[in-house]
């Protein structure tokens, strides 16, 4: 059975991107949850980074995934520009473009496109400690922007949808 941390993104005292009183990382929990639950029900062994409202650094959090042996490693968070309604779209984020994690990136994002989402591609990021200090491949989601009404719109009215495609986009990668 594979295991799966999922990290949800920011978390007490850091509330990552806000836009009209929204929080990302009340966004990202909620989506965490809920994705986490879709894979629990497929006979996923899912760990989670946190379940509440706490923070620890990022570092941390590779930490616990390395110590968990897991297979892949999941950071749910929202995107987020300088000026409101800048860009749209999901976009994920790897250490590099090769390799299982960009292959569960890829299929995360076209899972998303589907939702309705304007797929912004998978782009390399080695200065995320989340990415560079796990042991095993990992992805980051960027689940559209959360200063982008029509992204928040989408979130929002397709919520189930937008975890099922996440999901999915992560089973299908299972060997």
């Amino acid at each position: 059975m594979a295991t799966i941390v999922l990290d949800a993104g920011h978390g007490g005292s850091d509330f990552g991107a806000v836009y009209m009183g929204r929080r990302e990382k009340d966004d990202n929990l909620r989506l965490t949850l809920a994705v986490g639950k879709l894979l629990s029900d497929a006979g996923i062994n899912v760990i989670y980074t946190r379940t509440g409202d706490v923070y620890e650094t990022p570092t941390q959090k590779a930490m616990e995934g390395n110590a968990a042996g897991a297979d892949y490693f999941v950071s749910i968070h929202r995107n987020s520009s300088p000026y409101d309604n800048q860009y749209t779209g999901i976009e994920s984020l790897v250490y590099n473009k090769y390799g299982s994690a960009a292959a569960m990136a890829n299929n995360i994002n076209q899972q998303l496109e589907q939702v309705g989402f304007v797929n912004q591609g998978v782009n390399e990021r080695t200065n995320l400690a989340v990415l560079r200090r796990t042991n095993m491949p990992a992805v980051l989601v960027e689940a559209g922007f959360i200063n982008t009404p029509r992204d928040n719109m989408l979130f929002d009215s397709r919520f189930d949808e937008v975890a099922r495609a996440i999901a999915d986009g992560i089973l299908m990668t299972l060997p």
